[in-house]
C-alpha cells in the first residue's frame, strides 16, 4: 500500500500560508561563509580549507515581521501580539489533522519564496524522531512533484557517530533537514554537538549549525522545552535560528501563535474522528477496605492526601474523595465499620517520592499516587475490557472490511511484564494479558455472529499468535523493557522497538497482515498514531495531566482504505475509548484537560473573538473587522447583560439566542449573521430557568379578606399533635416479610455504557448511546463485616429484634453474596416497615384555640414562580396558582376557574404543614363549594395522577395518610372540613 497524500486541504494551506507570510517581503537570498578546516589529532587534512557554507539569510527588521504577525493574527481571529518578545512562533493544531505534513510542507513553500534552506527538527522522544523520518520517505514523491525545484532535498537523522552528516549540512545547496531528538542535544558536557571533531573538520558541530542560521520547527515544544529548568529551550537557542516554529496540539507557552486549529475546530468540522466511550462501572463493589490515592500535597507546610474511599452517605455508600493528614483513621472518616483499624500513617511529599502509608489490620502498605488497594479483582475487571475491546474490534471489522478498511486496536499497559515476561534463562514467555486476550479472542472467534470473519479450516491458534503483538523498548538482549528516554542507553532501547509500528506503518494498514491488536507502553504515549486505530483501551491508569487527550490522541486521525486513500465522515471515523470511569467523568475530565493544555475557555467569549469577521467597505473591498470594533462589539454585549465582566456567556444570550431576537448596534447589523454563529458556538445549551422570567405572587385582598374564604380557613387553619401505637411483634414479622420480598442481592457486576462525546465550544457533552448487559464478578476474598453491628446504628433496633428478622427472612445467603448491598437493602426495608407501621397506629388530637396558622401568612410570605409553572387564576387567594405538574395540577386549577360550584379557593402554600413521624406534609389545595346556592362543602384535596395508593411512594402514601388523621382531627362540629383526594374536580364533587 502507498498512503496518498492531499495537497488541497484549506485549513492546511491555512496553517501554510500564516507561517510563510510571517517573511511578506523577504527577498529570495541566502548567507555564505567559510568553513575552516583545524586538524584534529595530526590527522590528514581530508576537507577543503575553503569549503563554502550555504545558510539562511533574514533581511527583514522586526518591526515588519512584527506587523506581518499582526495582520495574520487578525485575519485567523487570535489575540493580537503587543512586541516582538522572541523569534519563536505557535501552530496549534489538534492531534490527527495532519500536523507533521503541514510542518514539512511549510519547509518547502518558505524555500520557493524565500530560498530558505537549512531546516532542523527538533522532537522529544524516538517515536516522534521515527515518525517524522518515515513521514518524509513516503512523501518524497509528493512533495518533488508540488516543489520541483526541491527536487534532491536532503534529509537525515541526527547521529553523534555520523558528524560528517553535519557538515554536509552547512555546505550543501540542497535543502537540508535534520531531525534531531532534544536528548540528543540538550546536554553539552556530554554531547559531541558541542565537541571538536575530526568528522566535521575539526569544527564543533553546533558552530557549523549556527552558522547557517536554521529555521528550528519544534515537534511538540512542550515536551522539548524542558520546564522549569529549560534545558531543551537553552540547547535551541544555541543553534542561533533565523526563528522557531512551533507545532502541537498541547502547547504550554503559546510564543506569537499564527495558526489555531484545536480541538474544537477539529471536531466540528470532522478532521477527526467521532469519540465514542465504552465505559465499564463497577456496580456493587464495595465490600472490602478500598482506597486509592490521588494526590499529595504540601500547603504552608501542612501535608496532606487526597484519597477516594467508600463513604456512608445517606443510608448508601459511595465512592467519594476525601482529604487526610497523618494519623487519620479512616473508619471516622467513611463512617464505616469495614475500614475499622485502617488508619494513615505517613505522608511523603518529596520530588518522585510521593508516598502515603496505609496502615491496616496485618500489615502496612505503601502507595503511590493513582494505585490503591481493597478494590475488585483488578485483572477480572482488565480481562473484561479486554473482552470489550475485542468485541468492538470485531463489530467495526464486519462494518468495515468489505470497504477495503483494516481495523486496528491497541491497548496501553502498565508493566511490560503483564504481556511478555522472561524466565531466568532469558526465555519468552506471555504475560498474564496475553493469555487474557488469546482466551477471550479463541471465545469471540466462535461466536455466530463473526464465524464470516474466519477461515474455520485454518487452525485458529496459528493466528491468534499472529494478531497481536507489543512494541516496547528493547535492549541490547532483545528483552522487552520498561524504560525513560533519559540517557542515550534507553533512547537505543526505544529505536529498536520501531521497525513494523513505525517504520513499516503501510505493511500494518493492510489487510494481508495478521496483525491487528497491538500492545504497548508510554513509550507510544506521543508522536505515534496510526490512521486506522478504531479502539483504545487503557489497561492502565488514566489520570495525569494531559492523559486522556494523549491517549486518545494516538486514533484520532482519519482513516485508510486498502488504496491509501482518506475517508471521511463520522459514519465510518469513530474512536471507541475503553474505559472504567463512567462517560460523564470521562467527558468532564476530557473538558478540563483541553481547558488546561490548549487555553480554550468553554463558554467565554474573548475580547478579540470578533476581530476576523469580514466586512465590506463602501468601495466594495473586504477586510477584518478589526480588535478595536471587536472590543466595542463585546462591551456592547457586557452591557447588554449577555456578558459578565470575564466574558462568561449569561442565560439572558443563550434565550436570545435561542428564539433568534439577538440585536446589535446599527454599526454591526451586518456582521450580526457571523456574528450568531460564533456566539452560538460559545454558548451551548440554554437548560436551566430564565431568572427575568420569575416573579413574585400577589394575592388577591378581595378573596382573602372576604367571609367565605375565612369560612374555610376557620375550619383547617389549626396544628395538631400525634401519638403512635404498633404491634412489636407485629412490626418484626412484617420487617422480615418485607426483607423477604426484597430485590435479588446480586454479586458485584460491571456495567457497561456506551455514549458519543461531542466537543463545542459550550463544552464537552456525552449522549448514551447504548447500555450492555451486567456482568458479575466473582468475589471471593470479602470478609463479612458485623451485621447487627451496622443494622443497629442504621435501625436503631436492639439487636435480640435483629436477630429475629434476619432469623426469619430466609435470605441471610444473600449476605454472603454481596454483603454490604444486603445490608443497604435490608436497613432500608426494614426503616421503611417501621415508618408505615407508625402511620398505621397513629392518633392526632388538636392542640387548641391559639394554635393555628394565620390567614395573615398569605400577605406576610412572599411566593414566587417562573412565568412557564404559573395559570392567572380569578377565585384563588393568589392572582396565580403556581404548580408543580403541568398536568394534574394545572388541569385541577382550569377545573376550579371553569366549575360555578366552586366559590373560592387556595393553592395551599409550602408554609402549610401537617408534621408526621416521616417529616412534615403539604397538602394542595383548599376548596370551598356552594351546591344550589345554598349548600357550602369545604375540602383539603391532595391531587395525585393515581388514586391507588400502590402507585405512590411508600413514604408519599404514609404522609398522605397522617394528613388524611390530621384533618379527621379537626371534624369537630358541623359542617367541618373534609380530606379527599382526587385526580379531577368531579372526583371532589363525589363527595358533595
Amino acid at each position: 500500500m502507498k498512503l496518498h497524500f492531499e495537497p488541497n486541504l484549506d485549513y492546511q494551506h491555512d496553517a501554510i500560508e500564516s507561517v510563510c507570510d510571517l517573511f511578506r517581503g523577504q527577498e529570495t537570498c541566502r548567507t555564505e561563509f567559510t568553513v575552516t578546516h583545524n586538524a584534529v589529532g595530526g590527522q590528514n587534512d581530508i576537507f577543503s580549507t575553503n569549503d563554502l557554507g550555504i545558510g539562511n539569510r533574514l533581511q527583514l527588521l522586526d518591526d515588519e515581521i512584527l506587523a506581518n504577525l499582526g495582520d495574520i493574527q487578525l485575519r485567523n481571529g487570535l489575540k493580537p501580539a503587543s512586541g516582538l518578545a522572541s523569534g519563536d512562533f505557535t501552530v496549534e493544531m489538534e492531534t490527527g489533522t495532519g500536523k507533521t505534513y503541514v510542518y514539512l510542507r511549510t519547509a518547502f513553500e518558505l524555500n520557493k519564496r524565500y530560498g530558505f534552506t537549512k531546516f532542523v527538527i527538533v522532537v522529544p522522544s524516538v517515536a516522534i524522531k521515527e515518525g517524522t523520518n518515515k513521514t518524509l520517505e513516503i512523501t518524497r514523491d509528493h512533495f518533488e512533484s508540488l516543489y520541483p525545484g526541491a527536487k534532491g532535498y536532503e534529509f537525515f537523522q541526527y547521529d553523534s557517530s555520523k558528524l560528517g552528516q553535519v557538515r554536509n549540512f552547512a555546505t550543501s545547496p540542497n535543502i537540508q533537514v535534520m531531525v534531531v531528538t532534544v536528548g540528543a542535544i540538550n546536554k553539552k558536557d556530554v554531547n559531541n554537538l558541542y565537541k571538536d571533531s575530526e568528522k566535521t573538520g575539526g569544527e564543533k558541530p553546533i558552530d557549523l549549525i549556527k552558522a547557517t542560521l536554521p529555521i528550528i520547527i519544534v515537534d511538540e515544544p512542550q515536551s522539548v522545552d524542558g520546564g522549569l529548568q529549560g534545558q531543551g529551550k537553552q540547547a535551541l537557542n544555541a543553534m542561533n535560528p533565523l526563528c522557531t516554529l512551533r507545532y502541537s496540539a498541547t502547547h504550554v507557552d503559546k510564543h506569537n501563535m499564527v495558526f489555531r486549529l484545536d480541538a474544537v475546530d477539529a471536531y466540528e468540522r470532522k478532521l477527526v474522528k467521532q469519540i465514542e466511550v465504552a465505559s465499564l462501572e463497577v456496580d456493587g463493589g464495595h465490600n472490602k477496605a478500598y482506597v486509592k490515592v490521588l494526590g499529595i500535597s504540601n500547603k504552608r507546610g501542612v501535608i496532606s492526601a487526597q484519597l477516594e474511599l467508600d463513604v456512608q452517605s445517606k443510608g448508601h455508600v459511595r465512592r467519594e474523595p476525601k482529604t487526610v493528614q497523618d494519623g487519620d483513621d479512616l473508619e471516622q472518616t467513611t463512617g464505616r465499620a469495614i475500614y475499622t483499624n485502617c488508619l494513615v500513617g505517613e505522608i511523603r511529599c518529596e520530588k518522585d517520592n510521593e508516598l502515603v502509608e496505609l496502615k491496616i489490620p496485618g500489615g502496612e502498605h505503601w502507595l503511590r499516587i493513582g494505585q490503591a488497594i481493597g478494590d475488585v479483582d483488578a485483572d477480572a475487571l482488565k480481562r473484561l475490557m479486554i473482552r470489550r475491546t475485542i468485541k468492538e474490534h470485531l463489530d467495526k471489522e464486519l462494518r468495515l472490511r468489505p470497504q477495503g478498511i483494516k481495523v486496528l486496536s491497541l491497548f496501553f499497559i502498565d508493566v511490560v511484564d503483564h504481556y511478555r515476561r522472561y524466565t531466568a534463562d532469558g526465555v519468552r514467555e506471555k504475560g498474564k494479558y496475553a493469555v487474557m486476550f488469546e482466551e477471550e479472542y479463541r471465545r469471540l472467534a466462535a461466536h455466530p455472529d463473526y464465524q464470516s470473519l474466519f477461515n474455520n479450516e485454518v487452525d485458529l491458534s496459528a493466528e491468534l499468535e499472529e494478531v497481536h503483538d507489543g512494541y516496547f523498548s528493547i535492549d541490547k538482549k532483545g528483552v522487552w523493557t520498561d524504560t525513560a528516554e533519559n540517557n542515550q542507553g534507553n533512547r537505543d532501547n526505544a529505536e529498536r522497538a520501531y521497525n513494523l509500528i513505525m517504520r513499516d506503518k503501510e505493511k500494518l494498514l493492510s489487510l494481508d497482515t495478521k496483525l491487528k491488536f497491538i500492545f504497548s507502553h508510554s513509550a507510544l504515549r506521543e508522536g505515534w498514531d496510526n490512521p486506522n486505530i478504531f479502539q483504545i483501551c487503557a489497561l492502565r491508569e488514566i489520570g495525569t495531566e494531559r492523559e486522556r487527550r494523549q491517549t486518545i490522541g494516538r486514533g484520532l486521525r482519519l482513516c485508510v482504505n486498502q488504496n491509501g486513500e482518506r475517508l471521511r465522515g463520522f459514519d465510518i471515523n469513530t474512536l471507541t475509548v475503553i474505559a472504567t470511569e463512567s462517560y460523564e467523568e470521562f467527558a468532564e475530565n476530557l473538558q478540563k484537560e483541553i481547558e488546561a493544555d490548549t487555553g480554550i475557555r468553554f463558554g467565554i467569549v474573548e475580547k478579540h473573538q470578533f476581530a476576523s469577521i469580514s466586512v465590506t467597505d463602501a468601495t466594495g473591498k473586504t477586510q477584518p473587522l478589526g480588535v478595536a470594533q471587536s472590543e466595542a462589539l463585546w462591551n456592547h454585549l457586557k452591557e447588554t447583560g449577555y456578558l459578565d465582566a470575564k466574558g462568561k456567556v449569561q442565560d439572558s444570550l443563550r434565550k436570545v439566542l435561542k428564539d433568534g431576537s439577538l440585536t446589535l448596534p446599527e454599526d454591526f447589523s451586518a456582521q450580526l449573521p457571523q456574528v450568531k454563529e460564533i456566539l452560538r458556538k460559545l454558548a451551548g445549551k440554554l437548560e436551566i430557568k430564565d431568572a427575568n422570567e420569575r416573579k413574585q405572587v400577589k394575592t388577591r385582598q378581595a378573596i382573602l379578606h372576604g367571609e367565605q374564604f375565612k369560612a374555610l380557613w376557620d375550619r383547617i387553619k389549626h396544628k395538631t399533635t400525634y401519638r403512635v401505637q404498633f404491634d412489636n411483634e407485629k412490626l418484626l414479622k412484617d420487617c422480615a416479610q418485607a426483607i423477604w420480598h426484597c430485590p435479588p442481592i446480586t454479586k458485584t457486576r460491571v456495567n457497561i455504557r456506551k455514549a458519543d462525546l461531542a466537543i463545542g465550544r459550550g463544552g464537552v457533552i456525552a449522549e448514551e448511546t447504548a447500555t450492555g448487559a451486567s456482568i458479575t464478578l466473582d468475589e471471593r476474598d470479602i470478609e463479612l463485616p458485623d451485621i447487627l453491628t451496622d443494622l443497629q446504628d442504621k435501625t436503631q433496633l436492639t439487636r435480640r429484634s435483629l436477630v429475629a428478622i434476619l432469623n426469619s427472612c430466609n435470605r441471610l445467603n444473600d449476605f454472603a453474596r454481596n454483603p454490604q448491598q444486603f445490608i443497604e437493602f435490608a436497613s432500608e426495608t426494614i426503616n421503611r416497615t417501621k415508618r408505615l407501621a407508625l402511620v398505621d397506629g397513629i392518633k392526632y388530637q388538636r392542640i387548641g384555640d391559639e394554635d393555628y396558622y394565620a390567614q395573615e401568612l398569605f400577605e406576610q410570605e412572599e411566593l414566587t414562580g417562573y412565568l412557564k409553572n404559573m395559570l392567572a387564576v380569578e377565585k384563588s387567594v393568589h392572582e396565580h396558582v403556581v404548580y408543580d405538574s403541568a398536568g394534574v395540577e394545572r388541569s385541577f386549577a382550569e377545573q376550579l376557574e371553569k366549575n360555578e360550584s366552586v366559590k373560592v379557593y387556595a393553592k395551599l402554600p409550602d408554609w402549610f404543614k401537617v408534621q408526621t413521624p416521616l417529616g412534615s406534609y403539604n397538602p394542595d389545595w383548599a376548596v370551598l363549594l356552594e351546591l344550589d346556592g345554598a349548600e357550602r362543602l369545604y375540602f383539603v384535596v391532595e391531587t395525585k395522577g393515581s388514586l391507588f395508593t400502590d402507585d405512590l411512594r411508600d413514604k408519599e402514601s404514609a404522609k398522605i395518610k397522617c394528613g388524611e388523621a390530621h384533618f379527621e382531627a379537626l371534624a369537630i362540629g358541623e359542617n367541618s372540613a373534609r380530606f379527599v383526594k382526587a385526580t379531577k374536580l368531579e372526583d371532589v364533587m363525589a363527595h358533595s
